[in-house]
């Protein structure tokens, strides 16, 4: 498939969202920008977020974890459910008597100045780096497959993209995504469907036949019950149920979208649909993965310098020019979708959490939105700098340090999220970000020495749980007195 087909199609999707944009951000005001006026559809809104919680690395990765560890990933998935369930029930309804804007608010509330600051820059600090990481995936791809052959500098390529992202979300924000993200879910999941059936016609067999020979293949194998391997279905349950309840329930940037919606039974509504949608969504990803493996298998095909680079190798050189135009499109979706979300909630806690623009304009709506404005494009500025460190650093395995860094900043939110709720106890407040420092740093530690400490075990993603555990412990001896504090 020819670069300049790639790249009009590219075109033509980026046109589409822009006119999205222009229609949804009419009459918007900066409280469209941060949360959508309380006026988004809660079946609009969750529709939209499967897009913002596959994103594109999900896209672009499936082979790789399909061929690395089967269908184990399903057993995190159905974790996700009873995450999601928690987040209904427990914080959703919380956030709306609170009224908050930014969820970190509540740590102001209930702890104090230091950790509420210390949970808003703890999520800037996860989402830059993992919004950064994600579209550096997506970009790199982009780059190796159509941007290299016109000689467009990978900057340029970064660059442009932020620009196009920052500017159909500058103005009306969380409004726009709703409405952005329904169209790039929509897009994302008719280019899995579609590539399925047309590996399934390369292959002379039905879709029915492709998903049993995947499912009497090796690769498919869901439960794990070796306690010390990483993929053990205990761990990766229990760690679906904390990953839903850290990066969706005290994320920013996915909790802003719940909080557009009309009132707290809608956005239950979105949350129960949502979880239950994903486990079919996942599963067809899963099978994917499974089939573009068979596939590669079948016809020989070489392997790639990395799994990330199978996907878009077979779409565009292999399953012919509509497979090409289909996967192109669900990619650009998949990025746009996490990107335009992230740096939304970006402008959002730096604006509010930060800066406190709400409190210091709260009369003068003009100045609160060129504020607003500076900060948004401050951080699209920020996302592309380090988009093109992790390329100049251009090392695989320092990366992916850095994104699993930004993994070790959700446990103190969940240690402090944990104790706010189900505690009652007052503690020194100014100890709490020294709390966040210290919890990280040992669960590091632990985690590195697992097989040491532990005979042979191996600490997964249960990282999370330990990290929250100890932030929680670390609260527990700054308790201020044994008096009960009214929550």
């Amino acid at each position: 498939m020819s670069p300049e087909l790639i790249f009009g199609s590219f075109v033509i999707y980026t046109i589409v969202i822009f006119s999205i944009s222009w229609f949804t951000s009419q009459k918007a005001d900066n409280e469209s920008f941060f949360i959508g006026n309380h006026k988004s559809p809660w079946f609009v809104v969750s529709y939209g977020m499967i897009g913002a919680s596959l994103s594109g690395v999900t896209f672009i990765s499936i082979p790789g974890w399909v061929g690395d560890t089967g269908f184990s990933y399903f057993v995190i998935v159905l974790g996700y459910v009873f995450g999601y369930a928690i987040i209904s029930t427990v914080l959703l309804p919380m956030y709306y008597r609170l009224k908050l804007t930014s969820i970190y608010t509540y740590l102001g509330v209930r702890f104090g100045r230091s950790a509420y600051k210390t949970g808003s820059i703890y999520f800037l600090l996860s989402r830059i780096i993992g919004a950064s990481f994600r579209m550096f995936l997506v970009v790199s791809v982009l780059q190796f497959f159509v941007f290299d052959h016109f000689e467009i500098p990978f900057w340029l390529t970064v660059t442009v993209f932020m620009v196009l992202i920052q500017l159909y979300t500058l103005k009306g924000g969380i409004k726009t995504i709703i409405w952005t993200d329904t169209l790039q879910t929509t897009f994302m999941l008719a280019a899995v469907v579609s590539t399925i059936f047309i590996i399934s016609r390369h292959m002379d067999a039905s879709v029915f036949e492709m998903v049993k020979n995947v499912w009497n293949n090796s690769i498919s194998d869901i439960i794990i019950t070796d306690i010390d391997s990483k993929q053990n279905f205990i761990k990766l349950f229990l760690s679906g149920v904390f990953i839903t309840i850290v990066m969706t329930g005290l994320d920013q940037d996915m909790m802003q979208k719940n909080l557009s919606c009309r009132n707290i039974k809608d956005a239950q509504k979105n949350m129960t649909t949502l979880s239950l949608i994903l486990i079919p969504v996942n599963i067809i990803f899963l099978f994917l993965g499974g089939m573009l493996l068979l596939y590669q298998d079948h016809f020989s095909i070489a392997q790639t310098l990395t799994s990330d680079h199978t996907f878009p190798n077979i779409a565009f050189n292999y399953l012919g020019t509509s497979a090409g135009i289909i996967f192109i499109i669900g990619l650009v979706s998949a990025a746009y979708s996490s990107a335009d979300s992230a740096l939304t909630s970006l402008t959002t806690s730096f604006s509010i959490d930060i800066l406190e623009l709400d409190k210091k304009y709260s009369n003068d709506v003009k100045l609160l939105k060129k504020n607003r404005y500076m900060v948004h494009i401050a951080m699209s500025i920020i996302i592309i700098f380090v988009i093109i460190l992790f390329k100049i650093i251009n090392n695989q395995a320092v990366i992916a340090q850095l994104f699993t860094f930004a993994g070790y900043t959700y446990g103190p939110l969940l240690g402090l999220y944990s104790f706010g709720l189900f505690t009652s106890y007052s503690v020194n407040d100014k100890l709490i970000p020294l709390i966040a420092i210290i919890a990280p740093i040992l669960s590091y530690i632990i985690s590195h020495y697992s097989p040491i400490l532990f005979n042979g075990y191996q600490i997964g993603f249960e990282l999370l749980i330990i990290n929250g555990l100890l932030t929680f412990i670390g609260l527990l001896l700054t308790i201020k007195t044994k008096k009960l504090i009214t929550n």
